[in-house]
Formats: C-alpha cells, structure tokens, sequence
C-alpha cells in the first residue's frame, strides 16, 4: 500500500485522526510539529498496491475487526460496552496519533519541568534547543515503529477531542499488515484476522473494564512525577540507561530501566506498571492463540513465523530493538501469556477473569512470575468473603 508521506501527517487511509488540542505546557518544552516532520521525512513506503486493491484492504480489515470482537467476546466471557471507531490508518497517521498520545502521558512530568524552570531560569534558556533536540528524538523513534506496528487501541489522546468516543478507538495500520503477511507468505484472511484479534483483545480490556484506563493513566502519571525533573540529570539517567541496554544481553533491559527508577518509590511504581502491561499484553497474546484455531487454520503457521520475525533481523535491528526496550516488549508477551495460561489452567477463564475486578487484584511483578501465589491469594481472599 503506497503512502503519500508529503500530505498525509494527520489524514487515515478511510479517515481523519483528529488532533488533540494543543498544551502550551509541553508545546514549549517538545516541538511536536517537528517531530511529526521528522518522522515523515524518515518513514519508508508500505506496500505498493493499487487504489482499488488498498480500498479492498481496507473494508477487509474493517471486516475482520468486527468479526475478531464477537470472537473475542465470547472466548474471554468479557462484555464491551459501547462502541469503538476502527480506523484502517497509513504510517504517517499512526505516528500524529502517537505524537498525541504522548502529549496526554507526557503532560505530568513536562508540566513539573514546565514549573520548574519559572524558579531557575538557566533552565528556560535551554528550553527551545532542547525542544528540538526531543523532538528529532522522538520522531526518530516514531518513524522506525511505526514501519512495524500492525495495529494498536488508542487509550489516552483520543479521549480528550471534542465529539471523540469515551471508548477510545482501534488503528490498524494497513501498509504494515499487508508488508508483514507478504514477507511471512501466510494466508492473507487468516492473518488479517489474526492481528484484529490481538488488538480486539485490547479494545475489549480497556471497555469491558471500566475503571482499567483511568487506573493505567494514573499509574503513568504516578510513576512520570515521581522523576528528577532537572533536564540534565534525566537526560543522563537516560543516556546511561540506553548505553547499558545496547551493551548488554536483552534479559538485562528491564534490570537497565529500573536503574532510571533510583529511588524506593520509583522502583515500586515503575514494577506495577511493568506488571500491569505484562498481563495486558500477555492477555492479549494468550486470546489471539486460544481463539485462534476454530477460525484460523492456519494460525500454528503463523504464529510460528511471527515468533522468528519477532527476534529481529540483523545486528542494527536488534540494536534498535534493545534501545527502544522492544526486547523488554516482547519478555512481557512471553511472561504475561505465560501467568495467563497458567491461571486459566489453574481456575478457569471466569476464575481469572477475577483479576479485572479492582486494582488490588492485579497481579504483582512477583505474582506474573508466579501463578499459583496469584491465584492463592485472590482466589483465597474470595473464598474467606464468601463464608
């Protein structure tokens, strides 16, 4: 699928990606509008197909999406509510609706940041370079995932528009789609709705679940402020962090990151939100698969060649990989499938499906590694309550 990198920073393949209204704050401290451009002049081209087998890609996805939902639904047990706009979206669109995003995730520690330079003015000084300097970085990085995201359910940006869905929305990014299943040669539907199962999956997490996104947003907020706001000590934690990631063995990143985590309160916060986004993408992993045999014969086949894209091709793919943390993604779809299956295995899908009913059933960093001291402590709890 062809895409248009010169007009396209803000328009979908079958629709807009509305931007978020725009935050002095940390509009003064990132250049967003450069980070989108650097992005687009980064991006590479998808796959080149026609406009009429593109919109035929489209209406397919969309399809599969609304089929990969009952599936998902009646697999999990979980009921969503309302509904959930699914956008079939170009690269450069996925990288604006990012760069929103991170407007939204961001805005607590950039607003500390923000604050803080009223009271040292050396700080101010550097702000509009630094801006710049963020924003190359961040577009940068945009660029190269968003080459490789398959699809992705919006929690935070899409909220915040006028006239937007509580429910945020579904983007699947059709270029990578259509790249991926060429380069793995599988079967096109099966893996078309293999993909929408996994981020169905997510929609569903986060609409089922009803105080699951404002409860990950504070857990984002939470650990964000409790940073260093000096400008020079953070860029030194992270400049630290990403030379000890790129130099060492992949199992030692989430060891790496926690080293930005200095202090007690840090570390505690950083391990629950590792652990909540492990079950999330290990929940996710674990449904595409148990779902997948009784409507995607080929889903052995396709799971098995996605395992060994996964991995990376190449010493310079697997150094970017490690400095982005993707090595650390992938841990958390491999640990928190894992902690699913066995607690399924253990209780059954209603019995783990208990872990959705308060933020103090969510599983500790301990307990993913851990099953069974999960399921014996809410398991247990809910017994005692019932006697």
């Amino acid at each position: 699928m062809a895409t248009n990198t010169s007009h396209t920073s803000s328009a979908g393949v079958d629709g807009s990606v509305a931007d978020l209204v725009r935050d002095p704050v940390s509009d003064g401290l990132i250049d967003w509008d450069f980070a989108a451009a650097t992005a687009n002049r980064l991006l590479r081209s998808g796959s080149d197909i026609t406009v009429s087998s593109a919109r035929m890609v489209v209406a397919e996805l969309k399809r599969h999406a609304a089929d990969a939902e009952g599936h998902v639904t009646d697999f999990t047990g979980l009921v969503p509510a309302g509904e959930t706009p699914v956008l079939v979206v170009d690269r450069p669109s996925w990288v604006q609706a990012n760069l929103d995003g991170f407007q939204v995730v961001l805005r607590p520690l950039l607003g500390k940041v923000f604050d803080r330079r009223t009271t040292q003015p050396a700080i101010g000084i550097t702000i509009p370079l630094g801006a710049k300097v963020l924003a190359v970085e961040l577009g940068s990085v945009l660029a190269f995932l968003a080459t490789r995201v398959l699809g992705q359910y919006e929690t935070f940006a899409f909220q915040h528009g006028a006239g937007q869905s509580a429910n945020g929305r579904l983007l699947i990014v059709a270029p990578n789609v259509v790249r991926t299943e060429r380069d793995m040669n599988v079967n096109t539907r099966d893996f078309r709705l293999w993909v929408c199962l996994h981020e169905q999956t997510h929609r569903l997490q986060f609409t089922a679940v009803p105080w699951l996104r404002q409860h990950l947003a504070d857990e984002v907020a939470s650990f964000l402020t409790s940073l260093d706001v000096d400008p020079l000590a953070l860029a030194r934690q992270v400049k630290d962090a990403a030379r000890a990631v790129t130099n060492k063995d992949p199992a030692d990143a989430e060891g790496e990151l926690a080293e930005v985590a200095q202090t007690p309160i840090q570390r505690d916060r950083l391990s629950r939100l590792i652990a909540l986004m492990t079950l999330l993408e290990g929940h996710a992993e674990y449904v595409m698969d148990g779902v997948g045999p009784a409507v995607i014969p080929s889903v052995r086949e396709i799971r098995e060649k996605f395992q060994q894209r996964r991995a990376g091709r190449g010493w310079w793919d697997a150094m970017l990989r490690r400095l982005l943390g993707l090595d650390l993604k992938l841990r958390q779809y491999q640990e928190g499938e894992h902690f699913v299956r066995a607690v399924v295995d253990r209780v059954g899908m209603a019995g783990f499906n208990q872990v959705w009913t308060s933020p103090a059933t969510l599983p500790s960093r301990a307990e993913i590694r851990d099953p069974n001291s999960w399921v014996a402590r809410v398991h247990s709890s809910a017994c005692n309550r019932a006697e």
